[in-house]
């Protein structure tokens, strides 16, 4: 079985059964839109359709406009026409961090070439949204609460777990976000899954507050990647 088959069939089965705080819901795209299924099921077709391993590229969970739509992490779906080829045509997405992520990527070769060497997921692999006081649904974080996180931790230790048996090399990983790296230290303390994290800064974080420096961050990005590349 090629590595597309693997992760295609950890997708169509992902669902979260788990409790969650009031105000908290969870958005899985597997269910609730036919077409993800079909256009995540032709990206990881076109670039994972082999066995080699990957290093694992940690995010915090999916956003509702980016894999939370497409079914692939950081990938929204004018990206995922426009860069990789493949059209949706049930939704219309733009996500700031997909646009930092496919800078970095251009930079370090293209779509091809990038995910020939890397696997990116998140402990929480489904979007989680939050109800405002004002009735108003926004994207959150599994951190951002500390009752949601005990509650999907479980959850999030045996998703990764499923990630890692794909056969992913996990020596050295890299976390995005500062605070998502304390959260996954925690749960590495205890479970033990990781070698070395590599913590870099989030592409939201980046492109919401740091845009002028946005090269900066490519070539930080691109300097820790290529960090241990011979060995690997």
């Amino acid at each position: 079985m090629v590595l597309a088959d693997k992760i295609i069939a950890f997708n169509r089965n992902l669902q979260y059964t788990g409790s969650l705080p009031d105000g908290f819901q969870v958005l899985n795209p597997y269910m609730d839109n036919p077409e993800t299924i079909s256009v995540m099921q032709q990206f990881y077709e076109k670039y994972y359709n082999d066995k080699e391993k990957r290093r694992f590229i940690i995010g915090i969970n999916p956003s509702r406009h980016g894999a939370g739509v497409t079914g692939v992490p950081f990938t929204d779906t004018k990206r995922l026409e426009a860069v990789c080829g493949i059209k949706m045509h049930s939704a219309y997405t733009h996500e700031i961090s997909s646009v930092f992520m496919y800078e970095m990527i251009a930079a370090y070769g293209g779509p091809t070439a990038f995910y020939r060497d890397f696997y990116i997921n998140s402990p929480f692999p489904l979007a989680i949204i939050r109800q405002t006081a004002g009735g108003k649904w926004l994207n959150a974080n599994y951190y951002d609460d500390l009752r949601l996180f005990e509650m999907v931790r479980d959850f999030m230790i045996s998703a990764l777990r499923e990630h890692i048996s794909l056969g992913l090399d996990t020596s050295r990983v890299f976390v995005l976000g500062k605070k998502n790296a304390t959260f996954l230290d925690r749960l590495n303390r205890t479970e033990k899954l990781f070698g070395e994290l590599v913590v870099l800064e989030h592409p939201r974080f980046i492109q919401q507050y740091k845009l002028k420096d946005q090269q900066l961050y490519i070539d930080k990005y691109l300097l820790e990647f290529t960090k241990g590349m011979a060995a690997f």
